[in-house]
This record gives C-alpha cells, structure tokens and sequence, in this order.
C-alpha cells in the first residue's frame, strides 16, 4: 500500500481494497488523476482509493500518471539528540530537495540538508521510508517521490537556512519542540514519525 498526498488528503494506492471499505474506488490503470486531484483539492472527495489487483504493478501505474519527481531529505540529529528542522512557507517542514541526474538518493539527502540549512558533518544512520505527494510547478502537476533517511552529526556551527528556497529559520528542536512543531507540518512529513522515531537516541 501507498500514499500519494495532495494536500492534507491521502490517496490510498492499494491491491487490497477490502481493507478501505469506505473509500470511493478507482482503476489505477484507467483513472483519470488530474480530475480526482481536483475534486480533492475542491473538497468534493475526501477519501480515495487507487486500485490495481497486480500488485507488482503499483508503482509502475503510479508513476505513469503524473511527471515524476525524485528527491531526497533527512531527519537529522545532533549529539544533544536535537532534531534539525526548517520553517518554509508558513510549515515546519524537514531539508528535502530534488535528486541531479545521475545523483543516488542518499547523496542528495545531504547535498539537500548541507544546502537549505548548513549543517555539515553528515553520516547516514538508516533509511525512514519514502511519501508520494502532489505538487504544483509552473502550473503543471507533478508527483514528488521523496526517499527520506535519519542522520546523525557533531556539527555545532551556526545553521544558515536557504533563503532562495523560502526558508525563514532552520533549527535544532528536542523532542517535545519537534512533536509541537509536527502539529503545523504536511502531512507527508507526519507519515515519518511513527512514536519511535523521534525516540530514537544516538549511542
């Protein structure tokens, strides 16, 4: 199963509709996504389901319906176990960004994080998982495929958050700031914070 974001509604994109008994049901082979993401972003539907009964084919039948995106972005935390987030467009959001061509995942992870916040010294820790969304460029939609991971750092400098990229202040937060912060976020950024994530502790 997988989510594709338009806003704060979830597309549920499944081979298990039996599960989702009251969600309106769609062929993801035939459906037309540029008319449901307008009636969600009307509010005329609200919760969607995206069938195939193959499930090996999910993922290919998503990505040919929209221009796919690639990026990558990090949960990062420093030796005090304080999480680095960055304020952008009125949302706490996490450093993300759109992969170079021949760029693999992890390096635009923190070619990202170093770019729309300064921090530096980043090691990789493992992978968070990976959100769909939707989102508008130069009045084209396009689907983001985001591969996010968790990374560690010792760096104490000062942090510089993008301006460029509309980011008004990049920050560390402790574990309660970050739950209060995750109130006012997208909730794409949500789906990464199941109870033991911000739990986690470096070693």
């Amino acid at each position: 199963m997988y989510k594709v974001f338009v806003k704060d509604v979830a597309i549920i994109v499944t081979s298990n509709r039996d599960e989702y008994p009251d969600y309106e049901v769609f062929s993801l082979k035939d459906v037309d996504l540029l008319k449901i993401i307008k009636k969600i972003e009307k509010g005329k539907l609200k919760k969607v389901l995206l069938y195939s009964k193959n499930e090996k084919k999910l993922l290919k039948r998503l990505h040919k319906k929209l221009p796919l995106v690639k990026a990558g972005g990090g949960l990062v935390m420093n030796k005090e176990n304080k999480f680095l987030f960055i304020h952008r467009n009125g949302k706490w959001d996490l450093p993300k960004g759109k992969a170079n061509r021949f760029e693999g995942m992890r390096k635009t992870a923190k070619r990202e994080i170093e770019e729309e916040t300064g921090a530096r010294k980043l090691k990789m820790i493992k992978k968070l998982g990976r959100t769909y969304h939707v989102f508008n460029r130069k009045s084209a939609l396009k689907l983001k495929l985001t591969h996010w991971y968790l990374l560690e750092t010792n760096y104490s400098g000062p942090l510089e958050p993008q301006a460029e990229e509309g980011i008004d202040i990049a920050t560390w937060l402790d574990k309660s700031e970050a739950e209060k912060a995750l109130e006012s976020s997208y909730s794409n950024i949500k789906e990464l914070f199941p109870d033991q994530t911000l739990n986690f502790k470096r070693r």
